[in-house]
């Protein structure tokens, strides 16, 4: 596989079980993101976008066709192996933030480098200060705004200078200003990281600050 392809996706198809017999959520998905590109899956609500990310992270499996992530067929792999994956190249920001309840900001970012055997502290108050909130190292996450509680989420992602960073509705918790500031600052990383960014979004402003849309339409591509 050419190295510089980050995502590599074949005939990818996802179906469930409902009372009518089958529904389809997505079917005969095939396109290739290029290692270090940035780009939006945009489409109305239903169209399948959650679905999508969750399938090209592994989170979920098709019911058709494959996705080469990293170089790898995920679905070769068993579960563990997907998550082991994950843990080597793929970040995640979420609208939720996701954040631990019971660890400081400074231990939210600290994690995924513990539990990849590297050093931490270090670099984990090197990135909170990269987005700003080096004086809030030890605030736990009902003390921050939500913009902040955001920024936390984004320096753990970071932190490990994945290959790869899923963000599945990053500002969709988030005021307009307060969400430019985190936008801002996702792609600033983004390119002094070279990684690639792939995010799901209904803000078209977001969308066009990507170089490439995948535009989903009723589980299609819609070109």
């Amino acid at each position: 596989m050419d190295s510089r392809n980050a995502i590599v996706v074949k005939g990818l198809g996802k179906q469930v079980a409902d009372a009518g017999g089958s529904l389809s959520i997505l079917e005969g998905i095939d396109f290739t993101i290029q290692a270090g590109a940035a780009v939006a899956i945009v489409g109305s609500s239903g169209s399948g976008k959650s679905t999508l990310l969750g399938l090209l992270a592994g989170l979920d499996v098709p019911s058709t066709g494959s996705v080469h992530l990293a170089g790898e067929d995920l679905f070769a792999l068993d579960e563990d192996g997907r998550a082991q994956l994950r843990a080597r190249h793929v970040g995640f920001v979420f609208q939720s933030f996701q954040l631990l309840p019971n660890l400081t900001a400074l231990e939210n970012v600290m994690l995924p480098l513990e539990l990849a055997g590297k050093p931490a502290r270090a670099s984990a108050e090197a990135m909170l200060e990269r987005v700003g909130l080096g004086a809030r190292l030890h605030h736990y996450p009902r003390t921050l705004s939500g913009g902040e509680q955001q920024r936390v989420s984004l320096a753990r992602a970071f932190v490990v200078e994945p290959a790869l960073l899923f963000a599945d509705e990053p500002t969709g918790s988030l005021d307009v200003a307060t969400g430019e500031t985190v936008i801002d600052l996702m792609f600033a990383l983004h390119r002094e990281q070279g990684t690639t960014l792939v995010l799901v979004t209904h803000d078209p402003q977001l969308a066009a600050r990507c170089a490439e849309q995948i535009v989903l339409k009723a589980g299609r591509l819609s070109t």
